[in-house]
């Protein structure tokens, strides 16, 4: 492909990941009748589990479609959902709570999902900050061991779903099932025995 091609192809990826900001600032402001707040803090949280489930997705769909180029993309997916977990944090600690520090500090010791969902959100912290080429080059084998962190980071979002949401559960399983999907291909493709 390319590279024009590919450049193209970025700037649509990076105007529709800008998408979902755009349509809850249109909710908000447009007057529809929502808590803003509970609106902001659940769609970019939302937005994050789907921006990290993408990311995860380019491997097995780049090996799958033998589409390479794909790989171009997961960075870009990578730190968008890093985007969107700092929206979601800001939203959190600053609309929710006032930038009242010991009450946020309260919440993360005492309720479980709040928990895995900071622990998730400083584990995404270095990795948004190694991934610029730098950082690769002077970290060499271990910038790969490092964001291996994301093998983590993912199910404890979905943890941190799961137990927020205490009716429905339909859709955080479904990311659940998704997540499980994704890590079940690596699992499966690392048991293969090599060839030759």
């Amino acid at each position: 492909m390319k590279p024009r091609t590919i450049t193209y192809l970025k700037v649509a990826v990076f105007i529709a990941c800008l998408l979902p900001l755009a349509r809850a600032a249109y909710i908000v402001f447009s007057g529809i009748q929502v808590n803003p707040i509970e609106f902001i803090t659940r769609s970019t949280g939302t937005w994050t589990l789907v921006m990290l489930l993408l990311s995860l997705s380019i491997t097995p769909l780049r090996r799958l479609t033998k589409f390479n180029e794909l790989i171009r993309f997961r960075r870009m997916l990578g730190l968008f959902a890093f985007f969107y977990v700092v929206l979601h944090f800001i939203t959190y600690i600053w609309l929710d709570q006032s930038l009242d520090l010991a009450a946020v500090l309260k919440d993360i010791i005492k309720r479980p999902f709040i928990t895995v969902g900071f622990a998730a959100f400083v584990l995404l912290i270095p990795l948004a900050a190694t991934s610029t080429d730098a950082m690769l080059r002077r970290l060499k084998r271990n910038w790969g061991k490092l964001h291996k962190l994301v093998y983590l980071i993912a199910p404890l979002a979905v943890l941190h779903y799961i137990w927020l949401v205490k009716k429905d559960l339909t859709q955080p399983l479904i990311y659940a099932g998704v997540l499980a999907v994704l890590l079940g291909i690596r699992i499966w493709w690392r048991w293969q025995p090599r060839k030759g």
